[in-house]
């Protein structure tokens, strides 16, 4: 047994390699739902491209799209992004090519709403809900006929359904490739179709998708182990988990790491720890960090590595997470809004020289 008791703590800065894709940072952007294709048709405007690019030119090491649709169906509102065809695929070309050239790596979520699909944007609107079939909604799916909320009931999938989850999930990670993503991520928390399916409280089947939890990770593991054969083995995956519904009887942070260790086992490579939102009325601990113990428990019973997101807006309390042990990079939101060169300015704080300050902003580079 090697003593690892001298190794030197990982700092927020320190790049890390995913199958052979070396990140510069730990420094991580999460994904966002902006909620801006206005044309309705789920091709990325200028707007992701000034968005995302921002973030690439602030020094974030990697940076995921937010939940982007592998059908239409799928979508959370009209105004989602979406990898289900060539048009779309296109689009994102321009914006990957923009996020390389200002040396960040490139992620997408791909993406299903399950029973949360069709619902009204988050910001735009006075709105909330489902949208009705005469204002342009469509009819949403889930493992089980359980509204979520005062949601719309949607329609439990059957056999050929899940089936063909599977194949929309496997086809549109073969587009993320064509437009050049580095990393792709499946969206299994906060209540959307992955998630449905792992909760007992949204899952109620009786088939060999419902049941135990080996029945009700079932869906995740197939779609993981689809994609894995459609991109290769060069391209790393990430899943995002919500770790628990915060509900007694629903899914648990245990169920989390029994599940990240089966996903591992079938070609994911790296677990990004959110939670809730798969139920209402829920009380969620919001505090500076308060998910990363669940991001640590994760990692210390599956023994796989995560990210820590939620609540993270100081360098110095960016960096302690990382050098902790705690998690092996975290990813910020609604910091990275309000900065998007907060990755530089991190940095800055931290006594750390970077070399990939844009040459355009070097006048503001630090000393002066």
């Amino acid at each position: 047994m090697s003593d690892t008791s001298t190794a030197p703590a990982v700092s927020l800065f320190d790049p890390i390699t995913l199958r052979g894709v070396e990140i510069r940072n730990r420094l991580w952007v999460a994904p966002m739902c902006q909620y801006s294709v206005h044309r309705l048709d789920g091709i990325p405007t200028d707007w992701h491209l000034v968005h995302l690019g921002s973030l690439a030119a602030g020094g974030a090491g990697l940076i995921v799209t937010e939940a982007t649709a592998v059908s239409p169906e799928g979508r959370i509102t009209d105004r989602d992004t979406g990898i289900w065809n060539e048009a779309q695929t296109t689009a994102w070309t321009r914006i990957v090519a923009y996020l390389h050239e200002q040396g960040a790596t490139a992620g997408i979520q791909l993406a299903h709403a399950g029973r949360k699909a069709s619902t009204f944007p988050a910001w735009g609107t006075a709105e909330h809900g489902s949208v009705p079939a005469e204002q342009g909604g469509w009819a949403a799916v889930a493992p089980s006929d359980i509204a979520f909320g005062g949601y719309a009931t949607p329609t439990a999938l059957d056999a050929a359904g899940i089936v063909a989850v599977v194949a929309d999930f496997a086809a549109a990670a073969r587009r993320a490739l064509t437009a050049g993503f580095d990393v792709l991520e499946l969206h299994a928390a906060h209540g959307y179709l992955l998630h449905q399916f792992l909760s007992p409280l949204s899952n109620e089947r009786t088939d060999e998708f419902g049941g135990s939890l080996e029945n009700r990770a079932r869906l995740l593991l197939q779609v993981i182990a689809a994609v894995r054969a459609e991109v290769g083995e060069s391209v790393p995956l990430l899943v995002r988990f919500s770790a628990t519904d915060y509900a007694t009887d629903g899914w648990t942070v245990e169920e989390t790491a029994i599940v990240s260790g089966w996903a591992a086992a079938a070609g994911a490579d790296f677990f990004d720890i959110s939670s809730g939102g798969n139920v209402t009325g829920v009380q969620i601990p919001l505090a500076p960090g308060y998910q990363v113990p669940l991001a640590q428990f994760v990692k210390d019973n599956a023994a796989v590595p995560v990210n820590a997101v939620g609540l993270i807006t100081t360098a110095r309390q960016a960096d302690e997470i990382v050098a902790s042990g705690a998690a092996d990079a975290v990813m910020l939101g609604r910091e990275f809004l309000r900065d998007p060169h907060f990755a530089l300015r991190a940095a800055h704080e931290l006594g750390v020289q970077l070399d990939y300050w844009p040459g355009q902003y070097l006048r503001a580079a630090w000393p002066a």
